[in-house]
C-alpha cells in the first residue's frame, strides 16, 4: 500500500516588521515557538508579548501570592533570551480565564498599543491533535484573541478604548496559531533552537514541578523533538509551525 503523501507547510509570510504574542500563562510560548521569535527579532522585527495571567496557579507546592512574581520573573527573563524586553500581564486569574468581552476588550487594547501586522496565539481547539484535552485558558485567550484582533479595528467595539488614547488599529494581516493540529505554515528554526532551549529553561521552577526529567534534557528534548517532526514538512530542516489565519 502507498504511504500518504504529508502535505508541506509553506514558509510564513516575511513581509511585516511588528507582531504580538498573545497566550494565557508563562511558559505558553516557550514550549510553542520561541525558536521563531528569535529568528524575527534577530532579523530586526519588533515582538511584544502580553500574558493574560503570571501563572500564579501553576505549581502546586507554591501558594499563588509568591508562584505569581516568581512565574512573572522567569518569563520575562525567558522572553529576553529570544531579544523580546516589552512583556504585558493583564492579570485576568489563572486556571479560570472567561472568554468574553472583558478577554476581548483587554487583547483589543494590547493590539491598539502595539500595532502589529502579525498576532500569535496558542491552539485555541478543544483538544491537543484530538488526544489531549486542551486547558480552558488555552480555548479562552486563543478564541479571545482571533476576534480581538478585529476588534482592534473597530471604533465602535470598545469605545472606551478610544477614550484611553487607544486609537483604532486595522492593520492586523494575520493571526498565527502555534500548537495546531492543522497547521498550514512554518518557521525555520535551525538559528533560533539553542536559544529558544535556553529561553525554556528560564522557566525552571515550573518545569522543575512538572517533572523529575533534568530540566535542560527536558527543554532540549521536547523542543528538538518537535523541530524535527515540523521539519519532516518543512523540506527537512527543522522548524515552527503555525496555523495561519488570514485577516
Amino acid at each position: 500500500m502507498t504511504e500518504p503523501t504529508i502535505s508541506q507547510l509553506a514558509p510564513l509570510p516575511g513581509g511585516w516588521q511588528r507582531a504580538l504574542a498573545v497566550v494565557a500563562h508563562p511558559d505558553d510560548l516557550e514550549y510553542g515557538c520561541s525558536a521563531a521569535v528569535a529568528s524575527w527579532t534577530d532579523a530586526g522585527r519588533e515582538v511584544a508579548y502580553v500574558l493574560a495571567t503570571r501563572g500564579e496557579a501553576g505549581i502546586d507546592s507554591l501558594e499563588p501570592a509568591r508562584c505569581g512574581p516568581l512565574r512573572e520573573r522567569e518569563q520575562r527573563a525567558s522572553a529576553a533570551v529570544v531579544g523580546v524586553s516589552q512583556v504585558d500581564f493583564l492579570d485576568h486569574a489563572d486556571g479560570v480565564i472567561e472568554y468574553g468581552p472583558a478577554l476581548r476588550r483587554d487583547i483589543a487594547a494590547a493590539i491598539r498599543r502595539y500595532r502589529p501586522e502579525l498576532v500569535i496565539t496558542l491552539n485555541h481547539r478543544d483538544s491537543w491533535g484530538g488526544t489531549y484535552w486542551n486547558t480552558p485558558d488555552h480555548v479562552a485567550v486563543g478564541r479571545a484573541t482571533l476576534d480581538a484582533a478585529g476588534d482592534a479595528g473597530n471604533r465602535w467595539i470598545f469605545p472606551e478604548l478610544v477614550e484611553r488614547g487607544l486609537e483604532p488599529w486595522d492593520g492586523v494581516r494575520w493571526v498565527a496559531v502555534a500548537g495546531s493540529s492543522t497547521p498550514t505554515h512554518a518557521v525555520d528554526a535551525t538559528d533560533g533552537l539553542e536559544r529558544a532551549v535556553r529561553s525554556l529553561l528560564e522557566h525552571r521552577s515550573y518545569i522543575e514541578a512538572l517533572t523529575d526529567e533534568d530540566p535542560e534534557a527536558h527543554a532540549r528534548g521536547f523542543l528538538t523533538r518537535t523541530a524535527q517532526e515540523t521539519g519532516q514538512r518543512f523540506g527537512g530542516r527543522p522548524a515552527v509551525a503555525f496555523e495561519l489565519v488570514p485577516r
